[in-house]
């Protein structure tokens, strides 16, 4: 597959179909900034895979933290367990994210360095991503998150050491956008975070909507760190919409208490959430029902039974899964690019990503994958997530979302979404 630097036919399709709940970007080729590379021309690795993971340990997606760092660590106990990569053990450093508003997450990524990862998981903030992807992939080191769903990651300048498994906000936003038109909503407000996150999901569920024949009659860009939200709370209430989606962070908590303020309650209003925000810790202390019956979306399939049980028994306090089995397939991806390689460095194992990731010999598990590999076979990984496909600019090209709803608890369900659609982008 041609990868992201020579310039990829940008996306031509997006397809949606819906299918029932389980159990349990604008997008085009980055710019050419240098050559592919390639393990022939990469500097050697040591011989033992070193994974970093810049994951949020603080900051306003802590929440997210836990099933990141679990799916991660499920992922390379399998991996050790089946012999390890090369012959060897992988090796594990574990890094905090932090936010936007700290620098934690620069000084990460220089400790990951000088400890010589070759592959940083991580992070999950789009911008904190964007903020660092520089320092990583000049250093021809992998960057790969499991949760960065900023368009803007498509055609980033990367060296071709930037990949995902989440799926950009075009398919995240298609998928909202439809569901509160479906819903019956003809006029829809928009809170968003002002970030690359926020506007580029929010660009896109006005788009959708629009489309659907809905009219976007206010949106509020606002400042997540702002001390007060009434002011963008009443340019939303000013323009009576039936729906108001708000896409945010942590802070999101604030947005909420001040609808509930200005009489926009959930009863009266439909609220629609996003992976930011959807979060079964940061509404508890809320009055119980204040989140009934809002909806949000979750990039990811239905997380299988066993696999929950894996993560439940690397972390027991798991409340969700988000982002679990994306955290687990980049590292099982990473290792399986590595043995493919015959080599741990950061451009070899760019360079064998997208090959391991497709048109091969399927296969699910690491042990599966890596003995097919031993015998001279090419492997197509399908994850947990999803078969993980690669498009020429490191996206996946099959991804799934997830509509989910809250009940009285303010919690929702996160074993089991209302239904689950999956969006194809052809390249």
């Amino acid at each position: 597959m041609m990868r992201k630097l020579l310039a990829a036919a940008a996306v031509s399709s997006l397809a949606l179909t819906a299918c029932g709940g389980g159990g349990g970007a604008d997008t085009g080729a980055k710019e050419a900034t240098s050559a592919a590379p390639t393990s022939a021309a990469a500097a050697k690795g040591d011989g033992t895979l070193t994974i970093g993971t810049l994951l949020p340990q603080t900051g306003s997606l802590a929440f997210l933290g836990p099933p990141e760092f679990a799916g991660v660590d499920a992922a390379i106990k399998e991996i050790n367990d089946a012999g390890g990569v090369l012959g060897k053990p992988v090796t594990k450093i574990d890094t905090d994210s932090g936010d936007t508003t700290t620098n934690i997450a620069s000084q990460s990524v220089d400790k990951l360095l000088a400890q010589k990862a070759d592959a940083i998981i991580g992070a999950a903030s789009s911008s904190v991503s964007e903020s660092v992807i520089d320092k990583i992939t000049g250093a021809g080191v992998v960057q790969f998150s499991p949760a960065n769903t900023s368009d803007k990651f498509t055609t980033i300048n990367d060296n071709g050491l930037y990949f995902r498994t989440a799926p950009p906000d075009k398919l995240q936003g298609r998928v909202l956008g439809d569901l509160i038109v479906a819903d019956g909503n003809d006029t829809v407000g928009i809170l968003a975070m002002q970030d690359s996150y926020g506007t580029g999901l929010a660009d896109q569920v006005t788009k959708t909507a629009q489309a659907a024949g809905a009219s976007v009659v206010e949106r509020v860009d606002y400042d997540p760190k702002a001390a007060d939200f009434s002011a963008d709370v009443a340019k939303i209430k000013a323009a009576n919409p039936k729906a108001v989606v708000l896409i945010g962070f942590e802070e999101s908590a604030k947005v909420v208490a001040e609808l509930v303020k200005q009489g926009l309650t959930a009863d009266k209003v439909k609220w629609y959430m996003v992976d930011g925000n959807m979060s079964n810790s940061n509404y508890l202390k809320m009055p119980k029902g204040t989140l009934a019956g809002v909806k949000g979306t979750i990039p990811g399939a239905a997380a299988p039974t066993e696999f929950r049980k894996k993560l439940q028994a690397i972390n027991p306090k798991l409340t969700s899964y988000t982002y679990a089995a994306e955290s687990y397939d980049a590292t099982i991806l990473i290792a399986l690019a590595a043995e493919a390689a015959k080599d741990d460095s950061g451009r070899s194992i760019a360079a064998k990503l997208p090959e391991v990731s497709e048109g091969g010999e399927k296969c699910k598990t690491f042990k599966s994958c890596v003995d097919l590999l031993k015998t001279g076979k090419d492997i197509d990984y399908d994850g947990v997530s999803g078969p993980v496909e690669f498009n020429a600019a490191g996206d996946p090209s099959v991804a799934t979302i997830g509509v989910y709803q809250y009940g009285e608890n303010n919690e929702y369900d996160a074993t089991k979404a209302l239904e689950y659609r999956t969006g194809k982008i052809e390249s």
